[in-house]
């Protein structure tokens, strides 16, 4: 399969689009990647919003959001506007957020820079009708949208001001939901049938955006979108975002995940964070991101497609062949991805048992522990280790480069031994002897390799020659001679190579320091490169063994691994949040709320629950959850199961007790462990 769009996946190649002006701030073009945000108090409180702004403004958000639920919020943008420019920030554009009321956005458009709608409810009400459409039914629809729609286009043509179309995986209209579904098809044609109205009006000062809570149909939703403008010569700049991605390391690792997939391959041009927190913690999270990209980012036009076999519209894991890893553990097949924890040496092993002795692991277990070894010596000295019973599941040891005395150690129980191999002649052969040893014993080689290392005859007929039995590969991380800005498209072009050498092998992702991109010296700028890194994948369906190794607390990495998993939508630890991240339309504290939800029911693995402010996504992302937690009037709470509403305007004192007994009502509540063994955390 070719790639969606004129870009490698493989190699960071930006997307040429055209520049759209938001006020004096340009976006697409040659302009760097724009960061945005949005206040969250009520818009009626001018004071409290500008406030607001400013320290956004101050914080480096160069592009400022409020929302105007109504005609009176979007009047207030006028005392916002004139008091937010007089405080010296007249260069920092504000925009309208619109939902449900036309009448809101004409009266906003008159006030800021830029307006975005939703096609999913600007002249829709979700009902979740199902109906068949006739085609001359649905083009009635049409009508009726382009009658509701043009006003502010001719308007916004007229003063000069932008657009951003924003679809929402919550929100599709029903008329879109029953011809397309709940898909990324669906999203894209929400926003192509306002697009289309646009254009035909002359107007073209348009942004685009697909967000969604899931990563994947946020990820697929813009790669179909790109590919569906690229073939009608479309240029229009997007706006990246996960939308309710949720607070703390969960909601920064979604972030990750979506967003930065995309901007590393070449997508992108303005982006928003969504956490649920005060949104100046927005901005910095934003701003790393941006910084990573662009340094791996090479000039547009530097390279062409090249041949994919992933599907980038549809999430399907690569199939892999079954690896034997001992102690009945499997990686690879059916298995769910294995998480490796790096120690720093065989010293460590003591150090790190006598540690995680007695400590609840629960659904993140210590599956794979990864020992670099220097010699034979080291080798048993690892292999020899004890741990408590049923601690640890099986022990990989990074054995690069060792010579082939090793051949010679015997170590009992099953190991993985990892080592790099490139493509000479000594290699090929070291290869051949290293997977007989393995096969012997009972043991994994896993093979550190490149793409250009397999391309060649030498290494490449030898892979062929083995076969899958007793191998997984990994990226060598360090070689020479290659580009290595763009990790994930490093892992792609190793999956490639082995697809075409007919090798169903594992692969195993490894975040190390060579992976990094702008590296800096904190924890946030780790969590970011790990999750871009194993997300792109991992969404992708590559990957079947992940290891973060940035950390050197082994109780971190396991963390970050396992929440990483939980975050691509590959693995399910614990409960799945969710949060949107407030703004003017909120009808109760959302950061206080979450957190107290979170307390109760943070231990449900594979419950998916919503915690919405108010009703503009609410339905259509209880679609996508189990359960939702959503504001219905002030003070008022819903309780939906799935994108039924069960329960109407619940007093919030009784919500979070009515919420715990709907999910024991489905069968889905269990008890919490006891707080006697507490559950390892970083």
């Amino acid at each position: 399969m070719s790639t969606p769009y004129a870009l490698s996946r493989f190699q960071t190649i930006r997307r040429h689009t055209r520049e759209v002006k938001i006020g004096s701030v340009g976006v697409g073009g040659a302009n760097p990647v724009r960061v945005q945000s949005m206040t969250t108090s009520d818009t009626q409180d001018v004071e409290a919003t500008v406030r607001q702004a400013i320290a956004l403004a101050e914080a480096g958000c160069e592009i400022v959001r409020v929302t105007a639920p109504n005609v009176q919020a979007a009047r207030c943008l006028k005392p916002i506007r004139e008091q937010f420019a007089a405080a010296g920030f007249g260069r920092v554009p504000l925009v309208a957020d619109i939902h449900f009321l036309p009448s809101a956005a004409m009266e906003a458009v008159e006030h800021v820079e830029k307006v975005r709608i939703n096609p999913g409810n600007y002249a829709d009400k979700k009902k979740f009708a199902v109906r068949e459409y006739s085609d001359a039914a649905y083009d009635e629809e049409l009508d009726r949208i382009r009658e509701a729609v043009t006003p502010l286009i001719l308007r916004c043509k007229q003063l000069g001001r932008a657009l951003r179309i924003g679809t929402n995986h919550g929100s599709l209209s029903d008329r879109i939901m029953n011809r397309y579904g709940d898909t990324p098809l669906g999203m894209v044609e929400s926003a192509l049938e306002f697009l289309r109205i646009c254009r035909g009006l002359g107007y073209e000062d348009i942004i685009l955006s697909m967000k969604a809570s899931n990563p994947k149909v946020m990820i697929q939703a813009y790669r179909l979108l790109v590919a569906r403008m690229d073939a009608e010569a479309m240029d229009y700049p997007l706006h990246l975002g996960v939308t309710e991605a949720g607070d703390g390391e969960d909601g920064r690792i979604k972030s990750a995940i979506g967003i930065g997939s995309l901007l590393f391959d070449g997508l992108g041009d303005t982006i928003r964070v969504s956490l649920t927190e005060d949104s100046v913690y927005e901005i910095p999270v934003a701003q790393a991101l941006v910084r990573k990209a662009m340094a791996a980012w090479v000039p547009v036009g530097a390279a062409g497609g090249v041949p994919d076999r992933v599907d980038p519209y549809l999430y399907s894991r690569r199939a892999t062949t079954a690896l034997p890893l001992g102690a009945g553990w499997v990686a690879g097949g059916e298995a769910p991805p294995r998480v490796i924890t790096r120690l720093a040496g065989p010293a460590e092993i003591a150090v790190a048992a006598a540690r995680f002795a007695g400590v609840r692991l629960g659904d993140t277990p210590l599956e794979g522990l990864l020992v670099p070894v220097c010699d034979a010596a080291e080798l048993q000295a690892a292999a020899a280790a004890t741990w408590p019973a049923g601690a640890v599941g099986f022990l990989a040891l990074a054995a690069d480069m060792l010579p082939s005395h090793l051949l010679a150690a015997r170590p009992t129980g099953p190991l993985v031994l990892m080592r790099t191999f490139a493509g000479t002649a000594d290699d090929a052969a070291a290869l051949a002897g290293f997977a007989k040893w393995a096969r012997a014993g009972g043991h994994a080689l896993a093979v550190a390799t490149t793409a250009e290392a397999l391309a060649g005859a030498v290494l490449g007929d030898t892979v062929r020659q083995l076969g899958d039995a007793g191998l997984l590969f990994t990226l060598d991380d360090r070689a020479s001679g290659v580009d290595r800005r763009h990790a994930p498209g490093r892992y792609r072009a190793l999956a490639e190579a082995l697809a075409g050498l007919g090798s169903r092998a594992p692969l195993w992702i490894r975040a190390t320091e060579a992976t990094q991109v702008a590296p800096a010296p904190d924890f946030l700028s780790r969590l970011l490169d790990a999750s871009v890194l194993a997300g792109a994948l991992l969404c992708d369906g590559l990957g079947d063994l992940v290891s973060v190794e940035t950390e050197t607390d082994p109780a971190r990495a396991l963390k970050l691994a396992y929440n990483i998993l939980q975050g691509a939508g590959t693995r399910s630890t614990k409960t799945e949040f969710v949060a949107c991240p407030s703004c003017g339309r909120t009808l109760f504290d959302l950061q206080t709320t979450t957190q107290r939800i979170r307390a109760r029911t943070g231990h449900l693995k594979g419950v998916k629950l919503a915690i919405m402010g108010c009703i503009v996504n609410g339905p259509g992302e209880m679609a996508d959850a189990d359960f939702g937690y959503v504001g219905g009037a002030p003070g008022k709470i819903n309780l939906y199961v799935g994108k039924q509403c069960v329960q109407y305007n619940l007093p919030q004192a009784e919500a979070d007790d009515r919420l715990v007994a709907l999910i024991k009502e489905h069968g889905k509540w269990v008890e919490p462990p006891a707080e006697a063994a507490p559950a390892l955390s970083a």
